[in-house]
């Protein structure tokens, strides 16, 4: 029977019909996740609807950096779901503006001359937006002439030719809407949309971003960047370091074991980190070591880090066409003979760091008294937790293996398989809902952790006490986040519980866990809410799954003689029809914080201990439904 699998087809199946030539545009939408990364529904911060709002951005950012327009506009029209950008620059030469756009392997960044440490040099990007898109329109404006050029799917519909135009300023305007053939019923989130303005606002300092009418202007950079995106309180003044072509701004915060970073290569969000990442590290560490003259390791020197991080480099080498890991060594590409004098990304930034950082802590005492003062808290509790941890792991790697409450898949994030960016694991309450998503899940990209009621308060409690807790041990060895979220298992992590006041609960309790000892965790938006519907609205005809009162209605009214029946659990779900809720149509609401959130505030008075002042907030608020249950506000 074996053998039968691997009989050899016959030379029928493999002809000269086989042999098939695509053009370029074909291939991009045959293969858009060589291109884009996932496609996605707009629910995650890397779906590929904002990669290609970052594609047409960055080849902006690339005029301004090459002293080129100061000013770039980002409208998003969320009915219509069509995004326009508008530079300054010098505008797409106008006869290869057509090609530009359409022909890969054709443009300006091949020549090193032209465009400087840019970060796109593919020659790919907005062919990909164009080739993704069901409509794209592109115009240049340059000399005192224009030409623009419509496009559907990545043809051609309409060229204007050359024309005459002596009062708009020079630069490109791009539009586009991503097509719902391949990203389905997408959604642009505009958080995440704000966020990447942002970064490009801190990293390129004398540029204006505009998104919908809105200003967005850094005088700081990097100090902006992480004084703006801090979630505790600084233990001292951020130190920030400009020299050449690196920046960094870093200080420590209570609360975190692990280093965290924002990282960039010209301007490129490596949320994955690389090289860069790496030498700064390796150099923070050894110089903050000389300079205390104790022999800690780096991960204590290192514990509760918190670092922006920007290095431009010639030509960088990233990992994947989404850029979001650097793999460069050197800060110049290699030679025609592969050899290389540049310098090492490594010793560039530890040359740098001697001089400056260890400067800075002689010079600002209370700063680095307050640095010494958290390592040496940093090291009393490995001390404290040395034992404990290990005889923890241990029992959470056999537990891993011997328990079902972990159904794992086969690929993870952690890895460099295609899907890697697919990961995802459902953390639920009890056997009965975790039942239902077991049954219907992939089991390739989608794992289950199944909880044994209400995990643990963790508001008021150290890492000591999570290595005792065995669930919770279990959950972050699962996710493989001890020793910070570089070995994430899972790019989603999503919390399906009950829409009742317990499952309520159960998200505030694995919120807190998250936030008081991995918030990189939901800062690096990994974090995810599973929306499954409330109704089930059917007839013998259709059935319409509503996720709300308002779609309830309006499905009876659309629905002749149906009869409704209301989910109280996941549970309830049929593995049959769970398929449809976790699924291409997985509705997904992301964990998001704003830098104005009080993270800490929010986190006292929820699962603090002000019984009373929460009870009264409570009774304040408290409404009655017609149904006689009672809910809050």
């Amino acid at each position: 029977m074996a053998d039968d699998i691997f009989t050899p087809q016959t030379t029928a199946d493999y002809n000269d019909d086989s042999i098939v030539h695509l053009e370029d545009m074909e291939h991009i939408r045959l293969r858009p996740g060589m291109y884009i990364g996932k496609l996605g529904d707009g629910s995650s911060h890397d779906d590929g609807i904002y990669v290609l709002i970052k594609e047409v951005i960055d080849n902006s950012i690339d005029e301004f950096t090459s002293g080129f327009g100061k000013k770039i506009e980002v409208k998003i029209n969320f009915a219509e779901r069509k995004v326009s950008i508008r530079d300054y620059g010098r505008g797409i030469p106008l006869g290869k503006l057509v090609e530009a756009v359409s022909k890969l392997n054709t443009g300006a960044k091949y020549d090193s001359k032209v465009f400087q440490k840019s970060v796109g040099l593919n020659g790919v990007g907005t062919k990909a937006v164009n080739a993704l898109s069901s409509y794209f329109r592109v115009q240049s404006f340059r000399d005192g002439k224009t030409r623009w050029a419509e496009f559907a799917e990545g043809k051609l519909t309409n060229d204007s030719g050359l024309l005459t135009d002596n009062r708009s300023e020079s630069g490109t305007m791009v539009e586009f809407i991503p097509d719902s053939k391949l990203f389905g019923n997408y959604h642009f989130i505009s958080e995440y949309v704000e966020k990447r303005i942002w970064n490009y606002a801190y990293l390129n300092r004398g540029l204006t971003m505009y998104y919908n009418d809105r200003r967005y202007y850094s005088k700081n950079g990097l100090l902006d960047l992480l004084e703006n995106n801090l979630q505790a309180e600084p233990l001292y003044p951020v130190i920030h370091i400009k020299e050449g072509d690196f920046e960094a701004a870093f200080t420590h915060i209570n609360g975190q074991s692990n280093d965290y970073y924002y990282s960039f290569v010209n301007g490129q969000h490596t949320t994955e980190g690389g090289t860069h990442q790496s030498a700064f590290r390796e150099a923070y560490a050894r110089v903050v070591k000389e300079f205390i003259r104790k022999d800690y390791t780096p991960e204590v020197i290192r514990g509760g880090l918190v670092c922006a991080l920007c290095v431009r480099i010639q030509e960088p080498v990233f990992e994947a066409q989404t850029k979001t890991k650097l793999g460069s060594t050197h800060l110049e590409p290699n030679k025609v003979d592969g050899t290389n004098d540049s310098p090492l990304l490594k010793t560039y930034v530890l040359d740098i760091l001697k001089r400056n950082l260890d400067n800075y802590l002689h010079i600002h005492a209370d700063t680095a008294e307050a640095l010494l003062a958290k390592i040496n808290a940093n090291e009393k509790e490995r001390k404290d937790i040395a034992g404990i941890k290990k005889v923890a792991r241990e029992a959470g790697k056999k537990a891993s293996i011997n328990n079902r409450k972990l159904r794992d898949c086969h690929v993870h994030y952690n890895t460099n398989h295609a899907r890697r960016l697919e990961s995802t694991i459902f953390i639920t309450e009890g056997d009965s809902a975790s039942g239902s998503i077991t049954k219907s899940r992939d089991v390739d990209t989608q794992a289950v952790f199944s909880l044994r009621g209400k995990p643990k308060n963790t508001y008021s409690i150290g890492k000591v006490d999570v290595y005792k807790n065995e669930e919770l041990n279990l959950l972050h060895n699962a996710l493989d986040i001890d020793d910070g979220i570089e070995n994430l298992r899972y790019n989603n992590v999503v919390i399906a519980t009950d829409a009742d006041v317990d499952g309520m609960h159960i998200r505030l309790l694995l919120l807190t866990f998250f936030l008081r000892f991995y918030p990189e965790l939901i800062s690096s938006g990994h974090v995810y809410i599973l929306q499954t519907p409330l109704f089930r609205v059917r007839n013998k005809q259709k059935t319409i799954y509503c996720y709300s009162d308002e779609e309830r209605i309006t499905a009876l009214n659309a629905t002749p003689n149906a009869e409704i029946t209301r989910f109280k659990g996941l549970g309830e779900i049929s593995p049959d029809e769970f398929k449809n809720f976790i699924g291409n149509d997985m509705r997904l609401d992301p964990v998001l914080l704003h830098k104005e959130f009080d993270t800490q505030g929010v986190l006292s008075f929820y699962m603090g201990e002000n019984t009373l002042e929460r009870r009264e907030f409570i009774m304040r608020n408290l409404r009655i439904e017609d149904d006689e249950s009672i809910v809050v506000a």
